[in-house]
């Protein structure tokens, strides 16, 4: 199983379940993710995607999401794309 870094968390919203970057290559509502960090390290799918407080399919590179997260996530965790096979 591979992986691609797709950004790190700049913010996590415990309240909304929420973390928040800026994305460094494309993601879309499907995709799995693991973000891992010193403490963190989770594996999920993606089920929701905001840009500007609006749900969305998909997002590429530049834009800043809002993704929500089975798990606490942290300032500086990295998040990256798995890539199957």
């Amino acid at each position: 199983m591979k992986e691609k870094k797709v950004g790190t968390v700049d913010h996590y919203y415990s309240h909304l379940g929420v973390v928040t970057l800026t994305l460094e290559g494309d993601l879309n509502v499907g995709d799995t993710i693991r973000v891992k960090g010193h403490t963190t390290d989770f594996t999920q799918k993606v089920d929701s995607i905001q840009v500007e407080h609006k749900d969305v399919a998909g997002a590429k590179k530049g834009d800043g999401v809002g993704l929500r997260v089975v798990e606490h996530g942290r300032t500086h965790d990295a998040v990256f794309k798995v890539i199957e096979g």
